[in-house]
């Protein structure tokens, strides 16, 4: 089987700003991934046998000189301190376990430093991804010339309709091909004439570098969800606030907000905080009612929300990013981060819905115990972690359903 990740920063953005931000404010602690696959799929057999020679060969993936440079040249907010830790940054395959029980179901555990084992993530579920179509003989079925078109005209409806957009895709996409496409497809698309929308970039370094445009992201729930683990929930999104003030000093100012509910991080979103980030990102809930929830607590600070981005990105297709366009454009600076509909929307082929959660945390090595952690959801039934570790964080911060 071909090596399905051959280039460092065929990754998501977002990863190694948050990579950066652990060294700065977390660089002893350790941490515990799990794998979800919330369609419960059965894998082919051999499946875990070939993704460990897959995470195996991980181990020869280097950063190159090239790659550092794009960086350096496109993510300015990037101290120059954490290149050389790129430089010397090697996976290892000890650091996840992977294997299918007797139903042919996929588990995988991950352990280790957080500044380590939270380069895996995005790469391991892409692998997954292209490797379940490949095994279960649905590669035939995607048609790159047709997916150019199709995604092209994709890009011309959300151009017309003033949308600001980006690719977010890479994590559950049908293969590195795929993305490639979209990326192509959308700027060629940009290109062709002047338009009312955006298209920004994409959140995969190497895509960005490729093509040159713009690499985007800034951080996902694991980041709050590490420190509620080490801290506890009810200050987490401060703490993860201050933390990313600390590093990157008003840059990357889009904060996650929803890991644990709007109510708890309503009463952490100072008016500090509020003039600090530039904007905040919508990833679960009704995209609506938590845009209006965002609007008042913009205008209870006196702030003007119309000065404030919104990113949304809870599973978005074009339809859905242009009809909340025309709607969020009265309150704010509205956005869209599009990952599998851009990425894995080809005819015949199902996505996969499969996700890998931080569910444990310990601020040092030198502690014999890991704290338990969850994700909590604005979306029902999408809650991550031990069911009496989310009941205990619902009680903790009075989140309701």
């Amino acid at each position: 089987m071909r090596q399905i990740i051959t280039h460092f920063t065929d990754d998501d953005l977002y990863k190694l700003s948050m990579c950066c931000a652990v060294i700065h404010n977390f660089p002893r602690a350790m941490v515990k991934y799990s794998f979800v696959d919330r369609n419960n799929t059965v894998y082919p057999q051999g499946f875990a046998e070939e993704l460990n020679r897959q995470i195996e060969a991980l181990e020869d993936v280097k950063v190159t000189q090239e790659e550092i440079d794009f960086m350096k040249r496109k993510c300015l907010y990037i101290p120059n301190w954490f290149y050389p830790y790129l430089k010397g940054f090697r996976y290892s395959k000890d650091w996840v376990k992977a294997w299918q029980d007797e139903d042919g179901r996929l588990h995988i555990e991950i352990e280790g430093y957080w500044a380590n084992t939270i380069l895996l993530e995005v790469k391991l579920l892409a692998i997954i991804s292209e490797l379940f179509y490949i095994m279960t003989g649905q590669t035939g079925k995607l048609d790159y010339d047709k997916y150019y078109t199709k995604t092209y005209d994709k890009a011309a409806r959300l151009l017309e309709a003033g949308c600001v957009f980006t690719d977010f895709g890479t994590r559950r996409r049908a293969s590195f091909q795929a993305e490639e496409v979209v990326v192509k497809a959308m700027l060629e698309c940009y290109k062709s004439r002047k338009w009312e929308g955006k298209f920004v970039g994409t959140s995969n370094v190497y895509l960005a570098m490729k093509y040159d445009v713009t690499p985007v992201g800034t951080m996902a729930h694991e980041f709050v969800c590490a420190i509620a683990a080490m801290y506890g929930p009810q200050m987490a999104n401060h703490m993860a606030m201050e933390a990313w003030r600390n590093t990157y000093r008003g840059a990357l100012g889009t904060f996650l907000y929803d890991s644990f509910g709007w109510h708890v991080f309503s009463l952490n979103f100072s008016e500090d905080f509020a003039n600090l980030f530039k904007g905040l990102r919508i990833d679960s809930g009704d995209n609506y009612e938590q845009l209006m929830k965002i609007v008042e607590k913009y205008k209870s600070l006196g702030i003007d929300p119309k000065s404030k981005q919104v990113i949304f990105s809870n599973a978005l297709d074009t339809d859905r990013a242009i009809k909340i366009q025309e709607y969020a454009k009265e309150y704010c600076l509205p956005s869209f981060g599009i990952g599998t509909h851009f990425t894995n929307d080809f005819e015949g082929v199902v996505p996969m819905n499969i996700v890998i959660k931080l569910v444990a945390a310990k601020i040092t090595e030198s502690w014999d115990f890991y704290n338990d952690t969850c994700k909590l959801s604005e979306d029902k039934g999408k809650h991550t972690g031990k069911p009496e570790v989310i009941r205990r964080f619902m009680d903790a911060v009075h989140f309701e359903e």
